[in-house]
């Protein structure tokens, strides 16, 4: 799908949608947990939709309406299956179910789009060995292959991808006997800490020191069953953020919960810092179109990768320099981040040099140009807002994949004034 977005001017509110991150986890804490568990207010988006259906496939009771879903949970006792688990494009599911999988006695095969056969699973994999499984696969890629038992034990994992160590956390409490997982560093943290809060609310105890390099995980736990709400996601309220700060005449975003663990809350931080007129309300944030543009600002991305599109347009925006640094994990997503937004920015006329682990951009007007989403949900996003601001209109390709987080995304910003439509 092509979408073709013309300046406008944006004003009202949006009920930001629930977070990804925290739905996955819900997801496959209800497949762990024994007896019925309820989420309310869960993401409905397409990466959700496959861990929901790789989940059920693996033997989880599904009820779904549109405000809850209730699970019926294994108790970490799943069913064999015979054919393929297909992620989609879920980063995030492919890893943790990976893990999971891992504490079964049958074999469990994993595949996915053609984004998500890019992605290697090795240091995860490799970590999962040392515990006792068996693992196949090309490099680390889908399509692959895991079975337990998980018996325990000490193990290593790369800290460059949070999911990695996330996926370790929720598996080795099944194993039969302690795990302990160290790593060197550590990137993304919140995702980490979002990950201890999904364990404790089931009753699961995993220990981590305060460096976050070494988690002590008792063997043979149980997980319980929970009732959660999902909060709003941060990493999609930067979108109408950064839309109202550039072509917005009042926007309001609802449903945020600034006391959530999301790293990606710091979006507003940042915002404030470039000069950003914003407004807290009870349930969310006002925020205006700036008279004077924002000021250029160094920025480090490491704890919240997925900013990295949107902060590059309020870069391309701004007064001066900005700075994005430490986000070398922003390269390998569902693409290349920095060298895809660096490109598409450049053919709006923006000023960008790419450094390994991040870009600078020097600020101006960006103008309308043919784009491409560069097949990742995100780059899609921030590119809209782009063109929104710009002069003149510009086509989006492949835009269609913005359902892979916010499947309403074309809809609410044209309730809010967006001047776009979609093309086939």
């Amino acid at each position: 799908m092509k979408l073709v977005v013309h300046p406008s001017r944006l004003r009202g509110e949006i009920c930001v949608p629930g977070s990804k991150s925290h739905t996955i986890r819900g997801i496959v804490a209800g497949l762990l947990a024994e007896g019925e568990s309820v989420v309310r207010h869960p993401l409905q988006s397409a990466d959700t939709l496959s861990v929901l259906q790789a989940a059920s496939e693996l033997g989880l009771g599904v009820q779904t309406s549109d405000q809850e879903w209730r699970f019926q949970g294994r108790g970490g006792a799943f069913r064999p299956i015979s054919q393929p688990l297909n992620l989609g494009n879920s980063g995030t599911g492919l890893c943790i179910l990976a893990a999971v999988a891992a504490t079964q006695s049958f074999p469990c095969h994993f595949d996915g789009d053609a984004s998500l056969r890019s992605r290697s699973l090795q240091s995860e994999l490799e970590a999962l060995a040392v515990l006792g499984a068996e693992q196949a696969s090309t490099a680390g890629k889908c399509p692959l292959m895991v079975r337990g038992p998980l018996i325990g034990g000490e193990t290593f994992v790369d800290g460059s991808n949070s999911q990695y160590l996330t996926s370790l956390l929720f598996a080795s409490p099944l194993a039969a006997r302690a795990t302990d997982i160290r790593l060197r560093f550590l990137r993304e943290k919140p995702y980490v800490e979002m990950t201890l809060a999904w364990l404790r609310r089931c009753g699961v105890e995993a220990v981590a020191d305060d460096d976050f390099l070494h988690f002590h995980v008792p063997g043979q736990q149980r997980y319980q069953a929970f009732s959660a709400t999902i909060p709003a996601d941060f990493s999609t309220a930067a979108f109408p953020l950064a839309a109202g700060l550039l072509a917005g005449d009042g926007v309001t975003m609802r449903n945020l919960d600034f006391d959530d663990v999301q790293g990606d809350k710091v979006i507003f931080d940042f915002a404030a810092e470039m000069g950003a007129s914003m407004q807290r309300t009870s349930d969310g944030v006002l925020v205006n179109h700036l008279k004077d543009r924002l000021q250029g600002r160094r920025f480090d991305l490491n704890a919240c990768p997925d900013t990295l599109p949107v902060m590059a347009v309020l870069g391309a925006y701004s007064q001066g320099e900005t700075v994005l640094a430490n986000v070398a994990q922003a390269r390998q997503k569902e693409t290349d981040r920095i060298a895809c937004m660096a490109r598409e920015l450049t053919k709006m006329g923006g000023q960008v040099t790419e450094r390994a682990d991040g870009m600078v951009i020097t600020g101006g007007t960006l103008r309308g140009a043919e784009l491409s989403g560069c097949g990742d949900h995100r780059i899609v996003m921030a590119l809209t807002v782009a063109a929104l601001a710009a002069n003149g209109a510009s086509v989006i390709d492949g835009a269609e994949v913005a359902a892979v987080t916010y499947p309403g995304f074309v809809e609410d910003f044209q309730r809010l004034g967006a001047v776009m439509e979609a093309m086939p």
